[in-house]
């Protein structure tokens, strides 16, 4: 049975062009030299015991034991002729599982702002769309004997119906965990381009009134028109809605390239509790008010000239705002927060007191929160469900000019404290999520609530903001400026 992607996926698959790609995943880093401290026994030395514990070999097995809960890991995106109905999934039968997970290594001193590096130049590289749209990197040479795992996934392999990315899979809640029963996979046989023009002609005969729906609302030359024209459907109306209230001008909505940049930052989680207990706020408000002062500080650096905005309009978990949303889909907190609701927030960059930054901040979200700038499940599809799409490239064109105003900057961050995780034993000491970075936005934020700290991790359009490092030395800041009243006398806050 041929299964299509859905309108969701479709319009990501679509949205990739020569100045975009929508991919994602996650930075994990690991620490084998703890599981071998725990391991008893005898300690090994050297660089080739620590391998011995955890290594390219272990984790290829432990992905091709996990590949069977993500099925979509091992298919490739076959479009149909003319665009008569959306894409398919379809079996890869040349699937190499080497050519996803690949090694890597730093520079002997293995520090963060060569991982930083690393990650921004495979993250700037376009996925091959003839394979299944992944890849993991197993990175060596980081200090102290740690190594980092890397995913990169497009965003059309995951969606809200519990499609999960694979660095959630191959992750562990305990040390010692089982490996899944034996798969024995057979690629199935990919169906020609005769059959599937055929069958896109079967369903539309079979349901002529949704044929009618389609070229009235689908992807197609028909319904853009209907679009541009301002006409009353329900989507487009929302669209309009939006732009009428759209996000204020900013570097951060200006085309760029495909280059990627990426920075990290980690702050503790107590010392933000502190501050949202003493306010009678949440963390997830201090996040915000520490964005919303490292946006200001970085206005401000970036054209002194010119007097900054007095907001910053960001897209924001719903959950962040009522937790059970969250709780109700999913039953364990995760860090690849994608397909969920959300609402649009303005961040106060205008105002300089740190203080009643948190408190407008607060404030804004409880009000946006339950207005008509809620969104369901993240960006939609302009036009529902069906949709032939022989004018992909026109159809992701319009969707990117209509939703480019709609928000400044998109920040994912987790409800919930993700619990410890494990690969292949060895301890998860840190976490972050790589966000999806699309076209006409310059930087996209996440943040992952784990091990007692808070993970941030920006990725920026290099062609537009060429000097990111800066943001997690202006997360310090705000995080100083907001904790500065609760430090004890040595000037350090309680940790």
């Amino acid at each position: 049975m041929v299964t299509r992607l859905s309108p969701r996926d479709a319009m990501y698959y679509f949205l990739d062009d020569s100045r975009s790609t929508t991919h994602l995943g996650a930075l994990l880093i690991v620490d084998p030299v703890a599981e071998r401290d725990t391991a008893g026994g005898p300690e090994p030395s050297g660089h080739a015991a620590r391998e011995s514990m955890f290594d390219y070999s272990r984790l290829v097995s432990l992905v091709e034991n996990r590949l069977q809960l993500i099925p979509r890991y091992r298919q490739t995106v076959r479009e149909v002729t003319l665009g008569l109905a959306r894409p398919v999934w379809v079996d890869d039968r040349d699937f190499d599982i080497n050519f996803h997970i690949r090694r890597a290594g730093l520079p002997r001193r293995g520090e963060s702002v060569d991982l930083d590096d690393l990650v921004a130049r495979v993250m700037s590289r376009p996925l091959d769309r003839t394979r299944p749209l992944w890849e993991m990197y197993l990175i060596e040479g980081l200090a102290d004997g740690r190594l980092a795992i890397l995913t990169k996934s497009h965003r059309c392999l995951i969606d809200e119906h519990g499609s999960r990315e694979i660095s959630e899979v191959i992750c562990d809640g305990a040390e010692a965990a089982e490996p899944l029963p034996e798969e024995l996979w057979m690629p199935g046989s990919p169906p020609g381009g005769t059959n599937l023009v055929v069958g896109a002609l079967a369903e539309a005969l079979a349901r002529p009134g949704d044929l009618v729906d389609t070229m009235l609302h689908g992807n197609g030359i028909v319904s853009e028109m209907r679009a541009a024209m301002g006409t009353t459907v329900r989507r487009v109306g929302d669209v309009v809605s939006q732009l009428s209230d759209s996000a204020p001008r900013s570097p951060l909505n200006n085309p760029g390239t495909t280059t990627r940049s990426i920075t990290t930052a980690r702050l503790p989680r107590r010392g933000c509790a502190k501050v949202a207990e003493h306010h009678g706020c949440t963390i997830n408000d201090v996040e915000l008010a520490i964005i919303s002062g490292v946006m200001r500080k970085w206005m401000l650096s970036f054209d002194p000239a010119e007097v900054p905005a007095d907001t910053v309009r960001v897209v924001v978990p719903l959950s962040a705002r009522d937790p059970g949303v969250e709780r109700t889909a999913e039953p364990e907190p995760g860090w690849i927060g994608v397909g969920k609701p959300s609402f649009v927030t303005d961040l106060p960059v205008g105002e300089s007191n740190p203080v009643v930054r948190l408190s407008q901040v607060a404030g804004l979200a409880d009000r946006y929160a339950q207005s008509s700038r809620r969104m369901t499940l993240g960006p939609s599809p302009l036009f529902p469900e069906l949709g032939a799409v022989p004018f992909p490239e026109f159809s992701s064109r319009a969707f990117r000019s209509l939703n480019s105003r709609a928000y400044n900057v998109p920040v994912a961050m987790s409800t919930a404290p993700v619990p410890d995780r494990f690969v292949l034993g060895a301890p998860v000491s840190q976490m972050f999520s790589i966000p999806t970075l699309v076209s006409q936005r310059a930087l996209a934020i996440s943040i992952v609530e784990y091990r007692d700290q808070l993970h941030f991790a920006f990725v920026a359009d290099r062609g537009v903001i060429a000097d990111l490092p800066a943001m997690a030395d202006y997360v310090y800041e705000s995080y100083e400026e907001l904790t500065q009243p609760y430090r004890e006398p040595t000037g350090a806050i309680d940790e």
